[in-house]
């Protein structure tokens, strides 16, 4: 189940709204989570072993983050006064102990299939890992205390608006709304609209112009003109955007209709001046995941300029496999490491001052990274770069099978899907909501979105989101 789905517009989000809203507090976490189990069952079509895995990373780690916090107080009897930013034997033991249970199911299911074929990756395990390990970290850290109901825990971790892909949710984050959270009709109107406008994004943009990205698949890279490459790559660029900031704003929108405020995950990421910014506009919660656990544990940039080289050369090739286990991944992580390392020696400032060059800057490489990231296949990845770049082929890739006119047939056909697509990943849209969603013109407009949105997946013109795979 998904929630550009007709099962969950108009069968699971209304049955359990309604229920919901009829609950206590206390009965509210628990439907939370039990509903919220019951979504995942969908996703993964019951099946059990899966399932019992998510309720073992609950229970496993809430037990984990108590038998930290009982060392601890153990540590201080014992020693009387315990010592500033010390940690016992016993608090160590069990958060690696946990760390390893928690990330080894992660690289037994994403990373076996380096070697062994046919092994099924669960649904969302990569997200709610991160989340689970950041919880137990920071009560190792002392910046929160260890849960002590199980079923708060269990509605943080499996909470079916940012389950399946994100945003990376951090328990401090949420673990005052799980204890008390309001619910007005003010808040869960503003949610709907939200949700409706990632709908949009979802349904209408990146879903009609990902057809175009498949119809350059159908074709064969050998088959393409040179132009045709740069437009279906583009295509694929607007299409993963839409894609995962749809998502994105309907797990905000469902967050604020369940009384919970769920960070936002993009700040137009495609209007940066450099990758450096780019990144810190791009699934923003994953970005700071990587800062606050690995690269400053790691010394950041604290322990001079090649120390601070290596811990971004390990954020980076873990972000590239954290999205899979494909070697492209790999090249992907390593051509960001190396373009951001450009930038730090000094490229940034001339984008940063010269901004229309930074713009082209970025409307050049942001296609090119996500040919990287979105072709897994080594020899296809080169056919498709040297279409890109046909002068590095010498007399070219396949010339003689090249379709003619076909730039021209295929940017007739979604043309103005890509121009309103450059224009909403502007933030022009946004602005637009922000300034005037209280008004009656917008929720007509906003409706309009929404049947659009269910007239195309009623018509079966709908596709699963593109970051379940990762």
């Amino acid at each position: 189940m998904v929630f550009s789905s007709l099962e969950f517009l108009f069968l699971f989000l209304p049955l359990f709204l309604l229920v919901y809203y009829l609950l206590p507090l206390r009965g509210k976490n628990v439907f939370l989570f039990l509903g919220s189990l019951v979504f995942y069952g969908f996703g993964i079509s019951w099946n059990m072993y899966y399932m019992a895995l998510i309720a073992a990373s609950v229970l496993l780690n809430f037990l984990a983050a108590k038998g930290i916090e009982h060392c601890r107080r153990k540590s201080r009897i014992k020693n009387g006064e315990e010592i500033k930013g010390k940690r016992s034997a016993g608090e160590r033991v069990i958060l690696i102990l946990s760390l390893c249970y928690n990330f080894g199911l992660l690289l037994f299911f994403k990373y076996a299939g380096f070697f062994v074929e046919n092994i099924i990756l669960p649904i969302g395990i990569s997200f709610y890992t991160f989340q689970i390990t950041s919880y137990l970290i920071d009560v190792y850290n002392r910046k929160t205390r260890a849960e002590q109901d199980v079923i708060r825990l269990g509605s943080y971790l499996t909470m079916f608006p940012q389950l399946i892909a994100g945003p990376i949710v951090t328990y401090s984050e949420v673990h005052k709304q799980l204890r008390k959270r309001k619910i007005s009709l003010v808040g869960c109107n503003h949610g709907l609209q939200i949700f409706t406008l990632g709908l949009g994004f979802k349904v209408l943009l990146a879903n009609q112009l990902g057809n175009l990205w498949e119809d350059v698949q159908t074709i064969g890279y050998e088959s393409i003109s040179t132009p045709l490459a740069w437009l279906g790559i583009l295509a694929y660029s607007l299409q993963i955007y839409f894609d995962f900031y749809g998502y994105s704003l309907m797990a905000v929108g469902l967050g604020k209709l369940l009384g919970f405020r769920i960070p936002d995950n993009f700040r137009q990421p495609y209007m940066s001046l450099s990758m450096t910014e780019f990144w810190r506009r791009w699934h923003i919660t994953l970005g700071r995941w990587f800062k606050e656990y690995v690269y400053i544990p790691l010394g950041g940039n604290r322990k001079g300029k090649l120390r601070q080289m290596f811990n971004m050369l390990a954020v980076w090739l873990l972000t590239g496999l954290w999205h899979g286990a494909n070697w492209n991944f790999i090249a992907w992580g390593l051509l960001l490491f190396l373009v951001l390392s450009i930038e730090k020696a000094g490229l940034l400032r001339v984008l940063e001052r010269w901004k229309i060059l930074g713009h082209l800057y970025m409307c050049f490489l942001i296609p090119v990274s996500w040919a990287l990231f979105a072709i897994t296949n080594p020899a296809q990845l080169r056919i498709y770069m040297l279409k890109l770049f046909p002068f590095f082929s010498g007399s070219g890739v396949h010339e003689a099978v090249v379709f003619q006119g076909d730039f021209e047939k295929y940017i007739g056909m979604y043309g103005i899907g890509l121009v309103i697509g450059l224009i909403c990943c502007t933030g022009l849209v946004e602005k637009i909501f922000i300034r005037w969603r209280n008004r009656f013109w917008m929720s007509i407009l906003l409706l309009i979105v929404f049947g659009a949105s269910v007239f195309c997946m009623y018509r079966g013109l709908n596709d699963p989101f593109l970051y379940y795979r990762f």
